[in-house]
């Protein structure tokens, strides 16, 4: 018997593709807002999609597949994002990654088993002269030494939603 998370996760695919019509050009968006509602898309509504639309499972999956934005494995309410560009490993950057793998606990591409946290590294965030910088969804931390990653990570605790689930 499927369990209530995974009833919701149905109903709440069921709406999402019910706001479209049956076109196969609406594939990006509906991706987009299943990646939105769990933050990550399900095997289960890439599936629902292609009948949907009446397309190969294939198709979807490619699409799935080929943008960095979407994730096929769950990932955490909040992205954490370490900037690897010049500037940034200049000033320590790769110092402070270890201080929020080993305060995490997981690596770079992982998410926290409470789906609090996904950990990852870019090129750049175009804030050098914040160097070193790390960005939480959306709200940037400059200036970023080690011993600030726990200060950081308590903050974004505080400030924590319940988080979806399939």
């Amino acid at each position: 018997m499927p369990s209530d998370d995974t009833n919701r996760g149905e109903r709440d695919t069921d709406v999402i593709l019910s706001s479209y019509p049956r076109e196969p050009r609406f594939l990006l968006p509906i991706l987009q807002d299943i990646q939105k509602a769990f933050r990550y898309l399900p095997i289960s509504a890439m599936k629902k999609t292609a009948a949907y639309l009446n397309i190969p499972e294939s198709r979807v999956y490619s699409m799935g597949t080929f943008y960095k934005a979407f994730s096929l494995t769950p990932r955490g309410e909040k992205t954490i994002r370490i900037c690897g560009g010049t500037a940034c490993h200049l000033r320590g950057g790769a110092f402070i990654l270890r201080e929020v793998e080993k305060r995490l606990n997981i690596s770079v591409g992982e998410t926290t088993p409470d789906r609090r946290f996904t950990l990852e590294t870019v090129n750049c965030l175009g804030a050098c002269a914040l160097a070193p910088v790390i960005m939480v969804n959306e709200k940037v931390y400059g200036q970023m030494t080690p011993a600030l990653v726990a200060a950081m990570l308590e903050e974004e605790e505080m400030d924590h939603e319940i988080p979806s689930t399939c």
